[in-house]
This record gives C-alpha cells, structure tokens and sequence, in this order.
C-alpha cells in the first residue's frame, strides 16, 4: 500500500500544478482513485474499493467512499482534462503537422454510448472529452457539435487540424461545421449519400462502382454542401473507402483516413485489454463519466510514464531509432 500512496501522492502533486484552484479533498480523492485504477485495472467498483489504500476495514465502507466520489457534481471532466489536453495537443502541434482529432463512438455499458474525441498520438490515440448518452444507436450532431466546440479553445493558437470521422460523422452538418471553422477534415461516408456533379446526380456507392475514385468540388445531400470525395476500394475489401475531404483528393490524401484506427487501441484500453468498462454495472450517466475521467486520467499517466521511462531508459533498438 505504501507504494500506492506514493503514487497517489504523486498525481495529487500533478494535479495540484495543473488545477491550482481544485479543492484539496477533491483533488486527494482523485488521485487516490486513479492510482488504485493504475493498480486494480478493473471497471468493477468492488475489485477498486478492494484495493483501496485507506484505513476503513469493511470493503462497503470503501464502496460507498468511491460511489460518493463517482457521484460528485463538483467534479467536472472537461475541467479537469483541460490541463492535460492542451498539453498533448501543444506537444502535436509543436511537430509542425496537422493535429490529427478522431472522432468516434463505442458502447460502453448495456445502456450507454460514449462519443469521445481523441487526439492521434504516436500510433494510437489519447483521450481528450467525451460525452455520454442513453441510446442504442448513433449520438447526432448537436451532441458532436457541443463537444468538438468544448475542446476547439485548447487547441494551440495557429493550429492545423484535421478530424477524422466513420459513417456516423460523414455528414453534410458536420462537413460544414469543419469547414466554418476552416478545419482540415477526412470524413467517411455511407453509400447511401446523393451527389450532385455538375447537372449529374448520383450516389456515393454509384461512383464506387463506377470507379470514380476522386470527385472534386460536388455538392452532398439536399443540403448542397460542397466538398471533395476520395475512393479507396483495395482488393480484398468487402466495402470502398468512400472519404470526404478538404483538400482536392489523391491516393495518398484518401488514404489518410487510415489515422482514425488509432483510437481503437485506446477503445481496447477502456474495454476489454485494459479496465474491462463494458462490464461495469453503473446505471447513472454522470457517474460512468467520472469512473472514464479516473481510466483517462490513469491512461494519461501510463502513457507519459512510458515517454520518460523510453527516455531515460532506452532499449538499445530504442537507441538506434
């Protein structure tokens, strides 16, 4: 245990840096739950309140303390992500690329969808915010236009950035919400979709099958949002890549879209090779969201614990690249 409190203590400084105003008892309790989380590695409340490191003998007593903590309105994710996203999100943009934001959604209880937006680091993805709804089926546009607007301050002034979205995001919405805000944007697209080329109109699945792999400057859907179309359709591949995108489309331009399978590791992180989420049995939304901010908060601190470690301690492969 004393290695644990250790650690907590750690984080507590971490975050005392970061969130100078938290309160200490907010910020003590955080801590001691992700360094737990670092430890148990498991969504289960009873699996952390076991592995605790506090004085209470019964485990319920531990329970109660961590679903208090889970159920605290005054802990607020996006608050407290802010510090470590402007962070990661200064580190990308400082390499002179574009910093790459993926946009996705997965199931992470029997009730609940969480859309999250991460941001591509390396050859995976970290999480940046989220957003959490009851629902079986995709999150829609005013809750992806909230979040990406809740996270567009901490991007570094004078950032290139380009979203990555699947077939739930190929929309004419969130197209010209990228484009309002000049954004550089890969976005799939369902084969359903109406093009409009020239006095042609047609289907994105069509062009597919035609083996249009570019159309430039077409307008999509009722709604005439104009933009730029790449198709993929490697052998072996049941379906074509079928990508909007900003900028005039090429081979290497659509297959950029191939970015937006760093967040799946990530998904793997949170699920089933990582905290085991799916499994938990967390009925109230605003509590699955604190118990993602403790798995976030450990991932975050993982990650750059890997960084230091690949620095100070290279392998002599590390070395050599």
């Amino acid at each position: 245990m004393d290695g644990l409190t250790r650690i907590a203590d750690s984080i507590s400084a971490d975050l005392k840096r970061r969130l100078p105003s938290q309160r200490k008892t907010q910020r003590e309790k955080l801590a001691l739950l992700v360094a737990t989380m670092l430890d148990v590695r498991s969504a289960n409340l009873m699996d952390l309140a076991a592995g605790l490191p506090r004085a209470a003998d019964r485990t319920d007593m531990r329970y109660q303390w961590i679903t208090r903590l889970l159920g605290n309105p005054l802990v607020v994710s996006d608050e407290i992500m802010e510090p470590f996203a402007r962070e990661v999100l200064e580190q990308a943009s400082a390499l002179g690329n574009a910093v790459v934001l993926i946009l996705d959604q997965s199931k992470f209880s029997d009730r609940h969808q969480v859309l999250m937006l991460a941001l591509r680091f390396g050859e995976r993805a970290v999480p940046l915010a989220w957003r959490i709804e009851v629902t079986e089926g995709a999150i829609g546009f005013e809750t992806q236009k909230a979040l990406l607007e809740a996270v567009a301050p901490w991007l570094p002034e004078g950032a290139r950035v380009r979203l990555m979205g699947d077939r739930f995001y190929g929309t004419a919405n969130l197209i010209g919400w990228c484009q309002e805000r000049t954004w550089d944007y890969r976005l799939r697209l369902k084969g359903n979709l109406t093009v409009f080329d020239g006095a042609e109109t047609t289907t994105t699945a069509a062009c597919a099958e035609k083996r249009t792999f570019y159309l430039e400057d077409v307008e999509l859907t009722a709604r005439r949002v104009r933009t730029h179309i790449g198709i993929i359709h490697d052998p072996g591949h049941p379906e074509p890549w079928i990508i909007a995108m900003s900028e005039r489309p090429g081979y290497l331009r659509t297959l950029d879209y191939g970015q937006r399978w760093g967040i799946e590791p990530m998904f793997s992180d949170f699920k089933s090779r990582g905290f085991g989420i799916a499994d938990t049995q967390i009925r109230i939304a605003d509590r699955l969201d604190r118990l993602i901010l403790v798995m976030a908060l450990a991932l975050y601190w993982a990650v750059s614990t890997g960084q230091w470690d690949a620095l100070h301690h290279a392998t002599p492969s590390e070395k050599k690249a």
